[in-house]
């Protein structure tokens, strides 16, 4: 009898606990017909374009049920979808031209999605368009690229791009620019070069979300010292609970909360998952193996990978792990700093049940579970991203009122200065102490200064290396000029204080005044 009880007593918790879930569930779809959904990433046109060069719509027709891939009308409003950035992605290994041709051509793709499906889909280029469209049954469609390659070191190209309806930019990709680390590459600016700076500025001027995803953490820091608007990470999470190069470290989450910035959390298993974090780095471990004893074979290799693979199975990352990062970054950051990235047809893994653009509502239901109030989760899904937004477009406006496009081209932010400058520029925003010390002593000039006005020290001070702004100091750099704005290079110490960005920003002040 008392067996007996005890096999009924351990029914009952079960289907008390399946009710619960299936409560919470019931919630969580009720929540989605109401709040707007904002999916900071989804890779669909790359998707058609591997399936088709021609990149015809009609080849992944997703007004017909697509189950090779993670995206179709379908299931985007089975799951909520209110407003979608559609990646524009290009790979690194195109470059110069191809890649700002590769680039416009993805772009079409989502202009001519949003003409092929009119009534589902509508382009949105405010925060007031989503809204709107939304109010409208409809799914915003925004256009985010992804990679500081696909503008090929020109202002002038990042503004046509925020032309054709571009609304954010990922800094980098998985290689660096040659105005910014990537974090998946040997660094080499130490973060932002001058150029890279302006890129920001000038992101900053047209309204565009600067995205910090796949950047190193010295050019999240430095864009977060140079940005005068909310940044977003468009597909990211935390570092401190896996430790890949591609998450965001505490200390830069711990920056949000100032800066306005939102950061999407991604459901890449490799990202969140320790476990597949470390299975991935012994399948390539294993790859890099096989390319070293048949390197002209590729067929050899592929099946030398499957049956590694097949005895090896990858483990799982699931719903818990993303509702785990969550957690931390509201912990670390706050609920004001989360928003929701998922990287659906740019993954080749999955995390278990959340595989596919209908599934939005699982995590949501977990999120429940562990005390999330509906206020909330209405920030998570979107309502974060969208103050981001307009952050971002007050920002503009105010800047626009002040100045007008940029003229800076790479390798002239100190124009007018002559090779030696140039040179000192380069050595100063790599924090080169002794490439510094050798440019001074063989006659490079301390004092030069670009057309806006702004000097040497004035970089030295923003980017927070104190020993450079010694040596200029020494040389006979003035640190009472003033930029075009009024501004000195105190001014900019004082910026890099407030950011809160690990550098030497109160010893600079220090040396620049009686701080």
């Amino acid at each position: 009898m008392l067996r007996f009880l005890g096999v009924s007593t351990l029914l009952v918790l079960s289907m008390t606990a399946a009710s619960a879930q299936t409560d919470y569930l019931a919630r969580a779809r009720a929540l989605h017909k109401q709040a707007l959904l904002i999916d900071g990433h989804n890779d669909y046109p790359w998707a058609l374009r591997e399936k088709d060069p021609a990149r015809d719509l009609n080849t992944l027709d997703i007004a017909k049920p697509q189950p090779s891939i993670m995206t179709d009308i379908a299931r985007l409003k089975s799951g909520g979808v209110g407003g979608q950035f559609w990646s524009v992605y290009v790979p690194v290994t195109l470059q110069g031209q191809s890649a700002v041709t590769a680039t416009l051509e993805q772009i079409d793709i989502v202009h001519r999605m949003v003409r092929k499906y009119p009534e589902t889909l509508e382009l949105a280029l405010t925060a007031a368009d989503i809204e709107r469209v939304h109010k409208s049954g409809k799914i915003a469609s925004l256009v985010g690229m992804e990679g500081g390659h696909s503008i090929d070191n020109s202002l002038a190209n990042l503004r046509m791009f925020y032309k054709l309806g571009a609304r954010y930019m990922t800094i980098t990709h998985s290689t660096n620019t040659p105005w910014a680390d990537a974090s998946t590459d040997t660094p080499k600016a130490g973060g932002l070069s001058p150029f890279g700076e302006e890129v920001i500025k000038e992101m900053n001027w047209l309204g565009m979300l600067v995205d910090l995803s796949h950047v190193a953490p010295e050019t999240m820091e430095d864009a977060l010292r140079v940005t005068q608007a909310p940044v977003i990470f468009s597909h990211s999470v935390a570092r401190a609970l896996n430790d890949h190069p591609r998450n965001v470290p505490d200390n830069v989450l711990k920056m949000l909360p100032k800066n306005g910035g939102v950061i999407m959390v991604t459901f890449v298993p490799g990202f969140l998952s320790p476990k597949v974090n470390a299975w991935n780095k012994l399948q390539t471990a294993e790859q890099d193996r096989l390319k070293g004893l048949t390197p002209n074979d590729a067929a050899a290799i592929k099946a030398g990978v499957d049956k590694w693979s097949a005895a090896n199975p990858v483990p799982a990352a699931t719903i818990a792990d993303v509702a785990d990062h969550v957690d931390h970054i509201r912990k670390v950051a706050g609920i004001d700093a989360i928003g929701i990235g998922s990287d659906f047809d740019g993954i080749s893994q999955t995390v278990k049940d959340l595989d596919n653009v209908s599934t939005y509502p699982l995590l949501t239901a977990e999120l429940l579970r562990r005390g999330y109030t509906d206020a909330d989760l209405r920030k998570i899904l979107g309502l974060n991203v969208l103050r981001a937004m307009r952050g971002a477009e007050a920002v503009s406006a105010r800047l626009q009122k002040e100045r007008g496009p940029s003229v800076a081209v790479i390798g002239a932010a100190a124009s007018g200065t002559g090779s030696g400058a140039d040179r000192l520029l380069d050595a100063i925003a790599a924090s080169d102490v002794a490439a510094v010390r050798a440019l001074l002593a063989a006659g490079a000039d301390a004092k030069a200064a670009d057309d806006d006005r702004v000097t040497l020290v004035m970089r030295a001070a923003e980017i927070g290396h104190a020993e450079t702004v010694r040596l200029l100091l020494t040389a006979g750099a003035d640190p009472a000029a003033r930029d075009r704005h009024g501004r000195n290079a105190a001014d900019r110490a004082r910026d890099g204080l407030a950011s809160g960005a690990p550098r030497d920003f109160a010893l600079i002040l220090r040396l620049l005044t009686d701080e």
